[in-house]
């Protein structure tokens, strides 16, 4: 067996070749168990690897055998916001901070878990000094201009992105995030993207990045065919890197029907009677951010984002270690489940929040899976679902790269038979648990705001405030796809949007119709 060195591991990473790496984590440690470069390797390799749990048992060893390790509280910090452990992640942070490491890396590393934590102006300066101490380092320019995006410093982050283009031109991320921060006036930038893209150098991903870009700016100058040509491109692509299996997501919604009606939310046992939760829930892209924007304008109640915490209390309830986010088999081991338990660790989990205000919004918007599960375990908790015209609606999410979620969103006829699927679920919900859900037509809202404002704001229970009009002036962040749009008033303009695309669009059109589903 050859020899290796931590050097040899530590460039086997880099490379890629985790086995190479792994094996001189093995013998490093072999010759010294305590040695902490070699754990610290460890846990790099695992993350590379996607095997959450023994980077966490790594980085625990490091920090154990040295509690100045920066970089390992750092990912450990990381991995616990990814788990829902947000107190753990906040003494990890903290540690972090007593520590004050000068290593770059590790404090744009920081500055990602604070962002996550929706700690926005606190991200940004951790990314700014990762950005002063390396100019050349385009990812904390990169990261540095997101967050600003999300704290609506747009002009900001619109100069830190073409920064950050002109250090590493070929980044498809740094691309796409300029495209989504400013309105194109010309096709200059279209045209140094579509170069990209015919070297034939980038990624299936990158590749996505990049013709989503496209197709973003190519609506704002009114090119509608070159739009819809770089979505399917960008749609096509992006299919390539997912794992999708419709027959999986038929299974779930079936199981979630037969499992979860008024009988089963009877029989459970008492919730956690907290009232402080606003869940704002339904489909991406159909307004669930301007409605948040709306509510939590209001001074009784705080902006939490887009939080995972609910469906992580559920799968740690569960003992649930599939690494799909949401599965049959999940939903039927939740449904055996003290509910308390789950709204016990989702309040812990967001004690920060109900800290600050009385009330504060969660804006995941397929928490509408978990709706049951929430009317269970939170009983006096408001849920409130947003309704919008299904082609709108399902062209909205196709023209949308999303992180790693809605990832049927990619194929025209998914797309429908998934619309068509969540319409039907959430139907049975509100014939089985009447009463419980506010729906909120987005075209409505859209249309008129004061009058479905007013009604919204009564249907929560809270006194009337005029700030809920003026939504698009605040200041507090927003980190989802909507976060350049919420700057500004309520408008109509993407009613009816998927008609300027309707013979393009026909398969998707054609298969609602065929399951019974209203275009409109």
């Amino acid at each position: 067996m050859t020899n290796l060195t931590l050097a040899d591991g530590f460039s086997a990473l880099n490379r890629g070749d985790l086995a190479t790496a792994g094996e001189a984590c093995k013998q490093a440690l072999s010759h010294d168990p305590q040695l902490v470069p070699a754990h610290f390797l460890v846990g790099l390799v695992a993350l590379e690897g996607q095997q959450r749990r023994v980077a966490h048992e790594a980085f625990k060893s490091v920090v154990k055998l040295d509690r100045n390790h920066a970089a390992a509280w750092a990912h450990l910090a990381k991995l616990n916001v990814g788990e829902g452990r947000i107190a753990a992640a906040e003494s990890a942070l903290k540690e972090v901070r007593r520590i004050q490491p000068n290593d770059p890396v590790v404090i744009e590393l920081t500055g990602t878990v604070l962002n996550s934590l929706g700690e926005y102006e606190a991200a940004e300066r951790f990314f700014e000094r990762a950005h002063q101490m390396v100019p050349s380092n385009s990812s904390a320019l990169m990261n540095l201009g997101n967050v600003r995006v999300f704290l609506g410093k747009i002009d900001d982050a619109v100069s830190l992105f073409k920064q950050a283009i002109s250090l590493e031109p070929n980044s498809a991320q740094c691309h796409w995030g300029l495209a989504n921060s400013e309105r194109a006036s010309n096709d200059d930038h279209i045209m140094q993207m579509q170069t990209l893209i015919q070297s034939g150098r980038q990624s299936k991903r990158a590749q996505g990045f990049l013709h989503y870009a496209i197709g973003k700016e190519s609506e704002d100058l009114g090119d509608w065919p070159a739009a819809f040509k770089a979505f399917s491109e960008g749609a096509r692509a992006r299919r390539e890197t997912v794992e999708f299996s419709e027959a999986d997501e038929i299974a779930m919604f079936d199981a979630i029907k037969a499992t979860y009606t008024g009988d089963w939310l009877a029989a459970r046992p008492p919730g956690v009677a907290d009232s402080s939760p606003i869940f704002v829930l339904g489909q991406p892209r159909t307004g669930t951010t301007l409605i948040e924007r709306v509510i939590t304008s209001h001074s009784q109640v705080l902006s939490a984002g887009e939080l995972q915490q609910f469906g992580l209390a559920v799968r740690r309830a569960t003992r649930h270690n599939d690494p799909k986010r949401f599965s049959r088999d999940l939903f039927l081991a939740a449904a055996e489940i003290d509910p308390a338990n789950i709204g016990q660790m989702y309040l812990k989990s967001t004690a920060k929040q109900r800290a600050k205000k009385p009330f504060f919004v969660d804006k995941l918007p397929v928490n509408y899976l978990n709706l049951p599960l929430i009317l269970a375990a939170l009983p006096n908790a408001k849920i409130v679902h947003l309704v919008r015209g299904p082609m709108d609606a399902c062209f909205a999410s196709f023209k949308q790269l999303f992180a790693d979620a809605y990832l049927h969103s990619y194929d025209q006829g998914e797309m429908a038979r998934h619309h068509a699927r969540y319409r039907d679920l959430m139907a049975h919900f509100h014939a089985e648990f009447p009463g419980k859900i506010i729906d909120v037509s987005y075209e409505d809202t859209a249309r008129d705001l004061e009058p479905n404002a007013r009604r919204l704001i009564a249907a929560l229970g809270l006194e009337w405030e005029d700030a809920c009009l003026h939504f698009h002036e605040s200041s507090a962040g927003v980190a989802t796809a909507s976060s350049v749009q919420v700057r500004e008033p309520a408008h109509t303009r993407s009613i009816g949007r998927w008609r300027r695309y309707e013979t393009e669009l026909a398969p998707m059109a054609n298969e609602l119709k065929r399951l019974g589903v209203p275009l409109d």
